[in-house]
């Protein structure tokens, strides 16, 4: 029988690398994500590669909307073994210059989306003491950055809701698994599209990443039972290093943190953004950083093989002693 998965924001950036991964694998998929055009775009693709594929209009911070979402999923493809909270959206501007309704929305999506995708999740996989859910955090669950609050606040509450949760179902001695994959900076549509109340055009932090990475780790986070994955270098140095200097930190970002999030290119007085509405236009997995951005990470390669590592490692020191052991 296939395996079943449902990814949120499934039709562009990250959530559309995974759901093609996803596909290869032989998963039938559900891509849950606003806007009919890349919805059908996005299915079109996935049945290409020979695999069920389901498009739901869903605005993730509805809760009864993505409770509809899973029924009929299971009702259309069969009941739900993965299911990967990838959904965000944000706004780029100083906390004061940010309205209520604006962090409320980005909140609502970003985190409580994420909720209500684990609840209605929860309410599948518990009673069959079995499935995955993954939730796609950041480093900025684990460090704030100027310019990016609603986003840091809304990843640190997921990132609490997880470690809650995971306690919960540990207690109750359940089979379900929930993990979570922190993510660097990738290169995905979310800087053409995100609310932006800065002077020039927003960008990821650099290293860059193509969301081919973040969809690698995810997948994998699906289908082994890793707490939590670390994606590459810059999230390692992001999470303990403010375990370490958390005040350094403070002064770098405040100091760096606004030109580094910024290009050199002024924005568009007339510029579409994605807070309420979802824009128009062929986006997919990947943004408009494809010169600066990475292809791969050797961290991640050993955080998923370690192992590999592992008995690669006991056979040298096995060789190397029985090497002495000859002189």
């Amino acid at each position: 029988m296939a395996e079943i998965a449902v990814i949120t924001g499934g039709t562009a950036g990250i959530g559309r690398a995974v759901a093609r991964r996803l596909a290869a694998r032989g998963t039938h998929v559900a891509v849950l994500a606003r806007g009919w055009d890349r919805l059908d775009a996005t299915a079109d693709e996935l049945r290409r590669l020979g695999i069920a594929a389901l498009a739901l209009e869903v605005d993730v911070a509805d809760e009864s909307a993505v409770e509809q979402a899973a029924e009929e999923t299971e009702r259309q493809l069969g009941p739900i073994d993965i299911w990967i909270n990838n959904a965000m959206a944000t706004v780029y501007a100083p906390v004061t210059a940010i309205d209520p309704g604006e962090f409320r929305r980005a909140t609502e999506v970003t985190y409580l989306g994420a909720v209500w995708g684990t609840m209605a999740a929860l309410r599948r996989m518990r009673p069959r003491d079995r499935g995955t859910i993954v939730q796609v955090g950041s480093a900025l669950a684990y460090r704030g950055i100027p310019l990016q609050s609603p986003y840091c606040g809304a990843k640190h509450a997921l990132q609490g809701f997880t470690e809650s949760l995971r306690t919960e179902l540990l207690h109750e001695g359940s089979n379900v698994h929930v993990t979570m994959v922190q993510l660097p900076a990738h290169n995905t549509p979310q800087f053409s599209w995100g609310r932006t109340k800065m002077p020039r055009e927003p960008q990821p932090v650099p290293p860059i990443f193509q969301p081919e990475v973040a969809a690698e780790a995810i997948v994998f986070a699906a289908h082994h039972r890793r707490r939590q994955i670390l994606v590459a270098w810059p999230t390692v140095k992001a999470v303990f290093g403010n375990r370490i200097a958390p005040g350094f930190a403070d002064r770098y970002l405040a100091k760096h943190g606004f030109r580094d999030q910024q290009t050199a290119e002024a924005v568009d007085p007339n510029r579409a953004d994605n807070l309420f509405e979802p824009v128009p236009g062929e986006f997919a997995a990947h943004g408009e950083f494809d010169e600066e951005a990475k292809s791969g990470s050797a961290l991640l390669w050993a955080t998923l093989h370690r192992g590999t590592l592992a008995v690669a490692a006991g056979a040298g020191i096995a060789a190397a002693a029985a090497l002495r052991s000859r002189h």
